[in-house]
């Protein structure tokens, strides 16, 4: 279905993760901008309007068709709607700012309370701004397993159960394992992101671990497709990806 005429005709040498070197995201700013970009232009086929972790599907107005045998007993209103999660979540990497931690003298609410955090982050700080926004880290997920995920890292969880039914999404005292089917997609965002932006570094655990999923579970034809028409969209590759692609003749 996915053909190769989106894929640039140059080639690029293969390096390992720890040699790639690219830039991150410097044209969008606005991530509800990034949502709607990535709705209409990316995720704008019934046949790729999937969600990362669940495999859900949903449509053009985000409504989820939850998959047989899925359930949840929290944030049940969020289960019926698609919602854009951040792989490598935005806390991750906003801690780094000076914003995040202690907010801002521009920060200050209607009230005349000072506040920071996320919100300070994103009012005063572009490189932020565009770091919130690449849609490289953007995936559609079904709204409660986003708001259970909450900025969580990743981790084998085996001797915990899933509390979403079928949906194999373990969640415990702050830890979450993603099903088999995103975990090489999730580890190819967290390398992207650790190599396109100074302010963010994984963990030695946390690098570990994606080097193994990454190894585990090969890239699909619809991440080089999704790859190739964000950097149309935004301006930069993801050369995690690209190599991947290219070791596998896409």
């Amino acid at each position: 279905m996915f053909k190769n005429k989106f894929y640039p005709f140059f080639l690029l040498t293969i390096f390992s993760v720890s040699c790639l070197s690219q830039a991150g995201n410097e044209t969008v700013q606005s991530f509800n901008s990034a949502k709607k970009t990535l709705e209409r232009k990316v995720y704008n086929h019934q046949s790729v309007r999937r969600t990362l972790y669940c495999d859900a599907v949903y449509d053009e107005k985000k409504n989820i068709t939850a998959p047989a045998g899925f359930k949840t007993d929290k944030h049940v209103k969020r289960a019926k709607r698609v919602e854009w999660e951040h792989v490598v979540p935005a806390q991750n990497f906003g801690q780094s700012f000076g914003e995040w931690r202690d907010g801002h003298s521009q920060c200050v609410d209607s009230r005349g309370k000072h506040f920071k955090g996320r919100k300070c982050a994103e009012k005063i700080n572009t490189e932020y701004r565009y770091m919130q926004a690449d849609m490289h880290n953007l995936f559609p997920a079904i709204g409660a397993v986003n708001a259970m995920r909450s900025n969580y890292n990743f981790a084998m969880l085996s001797n915990v159960k899933s509390g979403f039914g079928s949906c194999d999404m373990r969640i415990d005292n702050r830890k979450a394992q993603p099903p088999e089917r995103s975990r090489g997609v999730i580890a190819r965002t967290y390398f992207y992101m650790d190599d396109s932006y100074a302010r963010y570094r994984m963990s030695r655990a946390q690098r570990q671990l994606m080097t193994a999923w990454d190894k585990q579970y090969p890239v699909t034809e619809w991440e080089c497709q999704r790859a190739v028409l964000i950097e149309a969209l935004q301006g930069n590759s993801n050369e995690v990806v690209r190599s991947r692609c290219e070791q596998i003749g896409w």
